[in-house]
């Protein structure tokens, strides 16, 4: 199992992975959206570091630049999961890469499965009062993507992390979705201000990115 896991690990880092972590799904799979969730116990979690000085650029709304980021980004961690899913199927094994952004339900904010619940568990990070992975490396500034599988590995302990005395995200947020305690972020005001955002043709895409712009990690 120890083996299974170095050389997966060693072959998402040399590929370009920021962040890799294993996780015990079995609590989250009544919350997949996937007809083969019982098959799989495991899950692989990894991160991709999102450029700082991209991220820095924005003010009010979501650039081109941080779009075009954001879709490779996004485009990168599928190719990456599709490397290691082969390596997996070629020992035999069965897995499933899931899409780092296809989501299922915009207004919602629901994909097959929950990216950063995944990685939460996966020991990456926690889940911040902005309701992004927060890791302690990047804060929330990175791209997630999540491997299903049953090889054998030794899943890693879920991070028991928090944002602590931080609070940047809540003043960023410009339309106060953010709030003191992340079971309380408001899902609904955030969606209609992404899809402000795209209706005024400053994206193509219900993104945003500000709250990932205040968020550079915990402090204390």
């Amino acid at each position: 199992m120890k083996t299974n896991y170095q050389r997966l690990k060693d072959l998402a880092m040399d590929n370009g992975a920021s962040l890799f972590g294993v996780a015990d799904i079995t609590p989250l799979r009544k919350d997949f959206y996937l007809p083969s969730r019982g098959l799989f116990p495991l899950a692989i979690s990894l991160a991709f570091r999102l450029s700082d000085p991209i991220i820095e650029e924005l003010e009010d709304r979501p650039t081109l630049l941080y779009y075009h980021h954001y879709k490779q980004a996004n485009y990168f961690l599928d190719r990456l999961a599709l490397i290691l899913s082969s390596h997996i199927q070629n020992e035999g094994w069965r897995t499933i890469p899931i899409p780092a952004s296809q989501t299922i339900d915009w207004e919602r904010q629901l994909g097959h499965l929950s990216h950063k619940k995944v990685a939460q568990r996966a020991g990456l990070g926690w889940i911040g009062r902005s309701n992004l992975l927060v890791t302690p490396q990047y804060g929330a500034r990175v791209r997630l993507v999540t491997i299903l599988t049953d090889m054998p590995l030794p899943p890693d302990s879920p991070s028991a992390g928090s944002c602590g005395s931080c609070r940047d995200c809540l003043s960023t947020c410009p339309v106060g979705a953010i709030k003191e305690n992340q079971e309380d972020f408001d899902h609904i005001k955030c969606f209609e201000k992404l899809r402000q955002f795209r209706k005024f043709g400053y994206v193509g895409q219900y993104i945003c990115g500000l709250c990932v712009k205040a968020c550079k990690g915990p402090k204390g």
